[in-house]
């Protein structure tokens, strides 16, 4: 015990706080479990609620709005002297974060879970210290729950300084709209702010060293894609290497092209966005001998358990997608399983959604994993250029496209581009958890006029059934 430190003990203590933390710490309680959770603070909830996937999505939504109110002349709405409030909108987007996050703190309080703020790390299988603002707090604990999350990866060449070359925690919290945007990355997070600020009037140019935009996604997907951010101006720098950043007089990103040649492009602001890599290091896993990866990330099996008895492992920090949804599912698992019950991590799909303009979103296969596993493909695609709804909504780009298996019609999986897809792709994962075929999609009513109805009709149009286009 270190001189001047508090010792507490515990059944199970979950370091993170983050979507795997917190809801693994929540479920421990319900099960009756006396919980300690541990996070660097200052507020609950990880990147997702405070740094990712809530704020991005708040500014994503009021850029947006301010895009679709200065183009929609052909609806009959001009608007002049629009104003862009940039410290209004982050204020706003704040306000959810602070909701959100005390709602979190609410619910520990509730449920009986003790929260420690401070970095941890373990000194053995069955215990940790906290170093916080206020001293070092011992813990002794039975069981520990790792859920510490990623975050953003820095290139040496360019890293963070945060003014002119940032990562996308301090593009949500921007005073002002950068005049020439460069970002690093057509990853997710690239295109998604990217998106945002070139709506918001900045001139965008992402630079990815990859000759395609987000890899492994499905193709269609992606073209249609491409031909959006080109309507939206922002410029595609494929199989570009960036190098640099020159700071000087004429400011500009430095980067190389396929053919060994030097470019410039201006740059007020840089944002990185070249992936993420797990929080474990620090954590002194080698100590307790953690098995991790090449890359970091934890080992786990499909109960969360790592190789070392009592350790436990959720969310980014255990690798697979990166997603807080999946940290959810896991986090149960895991205190699922700690508490004795029957539970693992063995779900069929996890869908995936990319906010950009338009979303995209998939669950399951894409024709080109599916083929590659061996099956025989059929698939159907319903353009919204054909919808009622999406004209309605003036929102005509995009698709959704339905793969089976051709020999059994059995559904694999779904991708959807298109106007608010991310609420469309809870009935397709949750068709292909029920080993849904294409008939009983295709025989169940939907609602006119909806998106949704395009799900159907993608359906209908793999069956040969299509009767609001013509079948192939």
């Amino acid at each position: 015990m270190v001189v001047g430190s508090v010792s507490r003990g515990c059944q199970v203590v979950v370091v993170g706080a983050g979507p795997g933390g917190y809801v693994a710490a929540l479920r421990l309680a319900q099960l009756g479990k006396d919980v300690i959770l541990v996070d660097k603070g200052p507020r609950l909830g990880g990147v997702c609620l405070n740094v990712g996937c809530i704020p991005s999505k708040a500014l994503i939504h009021v850029a947006d709005l301010a895009y679709e109110v200065q183009h929609g002349e052909g609806m009959g709405i001009s608007v002049d002297g629009l104003r862009i409030d940039l410290p209004k909108m982050v204020e706003w987007k704040d306000g959810i974060v602070e909701r959100l996050t005390g709602g979190v703190e609410f619910l520990c309080s509730k449920n009986g879970v003790e929260v420690v703020y401070g970095s941890a790390r373990f000194t053995s299988d069955r215990s940790l210290e906290v170093a916080g603002d206020d001293g070092v707090v011992e813990i002794q604990f039975e069981t520990a729950v790792i859920a510490t999350g990623s975050k953003a990866m820095e290139l040496p060449n360019l890293p963070f300084d945060g003014v002119r070359v940032i990562g996308s925690t301090e593009a949500l919290s921007l005073h002002e709209v950068p005049s020439r945007l460069v970002v690093v990355g057509a990853g997710y997070i690239g295109l998604e702010l990217g998106t945002v600020y070139a709506k918001l009037g900045s001139d965008v140019t992402v630079v990815e060293f990859l000759p395609e935009i987000m890899p492994g996604l499905d193709r269609d997907a992606a073209k249609a894609l491409q031909r959006r951010l080109k309507k939206l101006k922002v410029k595609l720098l494929l199989n570009h290497r960036a190098e640099s950043y020159d700071a000087g007089d004429e400011p500009a990103l430095v980067a190389v092209g396929p053919d060994g040649r030097e470019v410039r492009i201006p740059a007020d602001l840089v944002m990185m966005s070249v992936g993420r890599v797990p929080r474990s290091a620090d954590l002194g896993l080698e100590k307790i001998g953690v098995a991790t990866d090449a890359k970091g990330f934890i080992t786990v099996n499909d109960r969360q358990q790592t190789n070392v008895p009592g350790i436990y492992a959720v969310g980014d920090v255990a690798g697979g997608m990166l997603l807080a949804h999946k940290a959810y599912q896991e986090a149960k698992v895991a205190a699922e399983v700690i508490a004795g019950e029957p539970a693992a991590f063995d779900n069929v799909a996890i869908p995936a959604v990319v906010y950009t303009d338009p979303e995209i979103a998939w669950a399951g296969l894409t024709e080109t994993e599916a083929v590659d596993q061996g099956y025989e493909v059929v698939s159907g695609t319903f353009n919204f250029k054909a919808s009622g709804r999406a004209m309605t909504l003036d929102a005509t780009d995009g698709f959704i496209k339905a793969i089976a298996d051709a020999k059994t019609k059995q559904l694999l999986g779904v991708v959807a581009v298109g106007r608010g897809v991310s609420e469309l792709i809870g009935e397709a994962t949750l068709a292909l958890e029920m080993g849904a075929f294409l008939e009983d999609v295709g025989l169940t009513i939907h609602a006119h006029p909806t998106m949704s109805e395009a799900f159907q009709e993608a359906v209908e149009a793999a069956l040969g059934k299509a009767v609001h286009q013509v079948n192939k």
